[in-house]
């Protein structure tokens, strides 16, 4: 088996907000990856005493815990067990019910000797690649599916859409929220490779349209872990001033890929 692991803030004097991790059980058999994406909470503050990088760190280190040693329950289970548990450990000294309490997208994959299964809320992106070369994107779209207004303002997509019906889902404080996410179960045979992305990362695809998800995947493949990050990197230096893809979002991004040959 091979992993690769990069994880690179998007602002160095700021902490990296992503959380990745891979984690093998002691029998040997199988393993899992986990890959969150802190969401970055508003200037004013989001009702907590804790950083996001605090919350992406319980919170993936639950979630890579319990996946390696609980193989009895499902990823939903364990999701809802580790958004859970990290509540727990603040819910004494922190408004929970704020809309942006500490939170992050989710990227959760683990297999056996005989099944893979996944599990992706929001738009981070879980990509798998079978024996034969096809590239099969795993994403939770429906972020862009909501309409453009509801994103007007942080005030107005934190009151329409922002952990809502009819908007998008992260892990914040509410166990229940594991049931939105975007899960599956396929043959250990089905799966060669898996490729597990934040948004900074993916916006090679997403936002500069360098190439498909099948072109992301051979490069990472192919050039390791890095070469995808550092190709973004590249890309939005050379936005900086134009804005053509980037507009009003930020220049550099925290960027995360985790590799993984089964």
């Amino acid at each position: 088996m091979r992993t690769e692991l990069v994880s690179e803030p998007g602002d160095a004097s700021r902490p990296n907000e992503d959380f990745a991790a891979v984690g093998l059980p002691a029998s040997g058999q199988g393993g899992c990856v986990v890959v969150l994406d802190g969401v970055t909470p508003p200037r004013d503050g989001a009702g907590c005493l804790h950083s996001v990088p605090w919350y992406t760190a319980r919170l993936g280190g639950a979630l890579t815990e319990l996946a390696v040693s609980h193989p009895d329950l499902t990823l939903p289970e364990i999701l809802s067990r580790a958004i859970r548990r990290t509540a727990d450990a603040h819910s004494a000294t922190c408004d929970l019910s704020h809309p942006r309490t500490p939170q992050a997208t989710v990227v959760l994959a683990r297999w056996t000797q005989d099944t893979l299964d996944h599990l992706v809320l929001s738009d981070s992106a879980l990509l798998l690649r079978s024996p034969d070369g096809t590239v099969t994107p795993v994403l939770d779209d429906r972020l862009d599916r909501i309409p453009r207004a509801w994103l007007a303002s942080e005030a107005v997509c934190d009151a329409r859409a922002r952990n809502k019906e009819g908007g998008f889902f992260t892990a914040a404080a509410d166990p229940e929220v594991a049931a939105r996410a975007v899960t599956g179960t396929l043959p250990r045979h089905e799966v060669r490779a898996l490729a597990a992305l934040t948004d900074g990362a993916t916006r090679w695809v997403e936002k500069f349209r360098e190439g498909d998800w099948t072109a992301l995947f051979d490069v990472i493949r192919k050039e390791g872990a890095r070469a995808p990050v550092d190709r973004v990197r590249e890309r939005e230096t050379a936005d900086r001033e134009e804005r053509a893809f980037l507009g009003r979002g930020k220049t550099h991004d925290d960027a995360t890929v985790v590799y993984a040959e089964l």
